[in-house]
């Protein structure tokens, strides 16, 4: 569970997320752990759906062909990545991402390697 300190340092948009992507967020910011990187991307990919769904997403869905992202869906989860992560993207980089394995390998890469 989360303490208050880390609850202050919680990004508004995870606030509502369930526990276990509050902590994966929480784990990354004391560790640099990847993979609770992985896990609040993939949160903030079911949360920008078109469509909401509780179906499984896999690294092999392609956002727009697949999930029914439009070009602008993919423009608002990419900036709340940005938001949360304190990451700059640039437009032709988020032309570059199709699926959501794209999508995760390219933040991962983005954030670098991160101590504690």
């Amino acid at each position: 569970m989360l303490s208050q300190s880390s609850d202050s340092n919680l990004p508004e948009k995870l606030a509502r997320h369930k526990p276990e992507v509050r902590e994966a967020y929480a784990r990354y910011r004391a560790t640099g752990d990847v993979e609770a990187v992985q896990i609040v991307i993939l949160a903030m990919v079911r949360d920008h759906l078109p469509k909401p769904s509780d179906a499984p997403i896999t690294d092999e869905q392609r956002l727009i062909e697949d999930l029914g992202y439009d070009s602008l869906a993919v423009a608002e989860v990419v900036f709340a990545i940005e938001d949360t992560f304190g990451l700059r993207i640039e437009t032709s980089e988020i032309m570059q991402i199709s699926t959501v394995g794209s999508l995760k390998a390219f933040i991962a890469k983005k954030l670098g390697p991160q101590g504690a």
